[in-house]
């Protein structure tokens, strides 16, 4: 008898769980929370809004060590530093970047190689030979004002206007759009990179 009222149970409880919208695992998960008489763990991947400007402010602090790494260590210095930053903030080992720089043309338009973004931040490579190196302009600060950003679980998109001030006080602001996506280790990965100077009338 009491196998019969616990499998019955069960069941009307499957059957409410169906009707919430509730998976089998989510019924369990609030069962126990109820029997423990504590609330159960939630773990969850979802990008938060601070997530994704902590990674904008480390993009424009990185950009700006690099001009600076320039003028204190060459070339040899900057590169070191673009190539770490694309290690760290990109998401090269998912596959192509969708990168298209502020300041590029056909046929190297869009960069979708680890290769072609360090090109495009230091030049120095033959295989570019258009790129004088974006990162290596003096700058001083980067202020970025985004329009709107879009938060879809582990993935994320932004746009908006960056506006990098150079050590002589002029300010270049293009529109930037960027899309994020976390990796196996919790960081961010920049795997969508749009620049474009806007249109002037």
């Amino acid at each position: 008898m009491m196998q019969t009222l616990t499998r019955r149970n069960l069941v009307l409880g499957l059957a409410l769980a169906g009707g919430l919208g509730l998976s089998g695992a989510a019924l369990a998960q609030s069962t126990v929370a109820k029997h423990t008489g504590s609330p159960a763990p939630v773990v969850t991947s979802n990008i938060t809004e601070a997530e994704v400007l902590a990674a904008q402010r480390a993009w424009g602090e990185a950009l700006v060590q690099i001009s600076k790494d320039f003028e204190t260590g060459g070339i040899a210095k900057a590169k070191a530093t673009a190539n770490a930053v694309l290690d760290a903030a990109y998401g090269y080992q998912f596959g192509p970047v969708l990168f298209k720089p502020t300041l590029t043309t056909a046929p190297q338009t869009f960069r979708t190689t680890k290769e072609g973004a360090l090109a495009y931040f230091v030049g120095d490579n033959k295989s570019y030979p258009a790129d004088t190196g974006f990162a290596l302009k003096g700058w001083r600060s980067v202020e970025i004002r985004n329009v709107a950003i879009q938060l879809h679980g582990d993935t994320a998109l932004s746009m908006g206007n960056v506006s990098i001030t150079d050590k002589s006080g002029k300010v270049t602001t293009v529109d930037k759009t960027w899309g994020y996506v976390r990796d196996d280790k919790g960081a961010l990965r920049i795997v969508l990179h749009h620049s474009s100077l806007p249109v002037t009338k």
